[in-house]
């Protein structure tokens, strides 16, 4: 689950930028759902509860424009920020108008925008938003893994972790018991998804179950085409 705990509309219907933008706000741990066009856009707003949209103003079918309006009728406190490839002043007026908190021409710096999410994100509490303290230490089964220090205790006995098992172990425990998925923790631990780090993550996985092996009530199952999952059968991580 993201730290921030903030979910995000993201409406872009140019792929390739959608699926960069939407996978670098993740590895920031927001949430994002991606709709490719206006009305896919409206139809996951309707099922969704979203905290902020980010609307590409130019799309087929339904603009950013008037999907911004239909969000409106539906919510007026949801946050815009809007996309655009043009700043024409005329635009921008227009959507600042329907109620955009920030505007945002492409080609734009990604960490701007996160600053401006997260500024955003302060007016509307209207007090500064306490993030969650960072979770450093997870029990699992019988052992206990410090992910700062890379440490795994397990009866009185340390095993030191190189920085990779670290992080993959750290991803794992995030999700005890359901799915990490591949893709995810390819981008996040070797920032590429290609075979051959595909290859080096599954040669670390055994590593990580060759470390967990002691304790049979821990095991590192392949879920085969989405990815692996930590489990502990009756057992708590805290």
């Amino acid at each position: 689950m993201a730290e921030n705990g903030l979910n995000i509309l993201l409406a872009e219907d140019d792929p390739n930028f959608g699926i960069v933008l939407k996978d670098y706000l993740e590895l920031h741990d927001y949430h994002v759902t991606l709709s490719q066009d206006g009305c896919q856009a409206i139809t996951a707003f309707r099922k969704g509860k979203f905290d902020l949209c980010i609307l590409d103003v130019m799309m087929p079918g339904k603009d950013g424009f008037t999907l911004a309006r239909e969000i409106k009728k539906l919510d007026t406190e949801t946050p815009l920020i809007f996309l655009t490839a043009k700043s024409m002043k005329e635009d921008m007026l227009e959507g600042f108008r329907i109620g955009a908190d920030d505007y945002i021409t492409k080609p734009f710096d990604s960490e701007v925008l996160l600053y401006k999410i997260k500024a955003i994100m302060h007016r509307k509490s209207g007090a500064q938003v306490a993030e969650k303290p960072e979770v450093t230490e997870y029990s699992i089964g019988q052992y206990r893994f410090q992910y700062k220090l890379r440490l795994l205790h397990l009866n009185g006995e340390t095993h030191k972790l190189s920085p990779k098992e670290s992080e993959l172990l750290r991803l794992l425990c995030q999700r005890l018991n359901d799915v990490m998925p591949r893709e995810e923790a390819l981008l996040r631990i070797w920032q590429e998804d290609s075979y051959f780090t595909a290859r080096s993550m599954d040669v670390y996985i055994a590593k990580l179950r060759k470390y967990l092996r002691e304790d049979p009530s821990v095991e590192i199952i392949n879920i085969h085409g989405q990815g692996y999952r930590l489990c502990v059968h009756n057992g708590v991580m805290l």
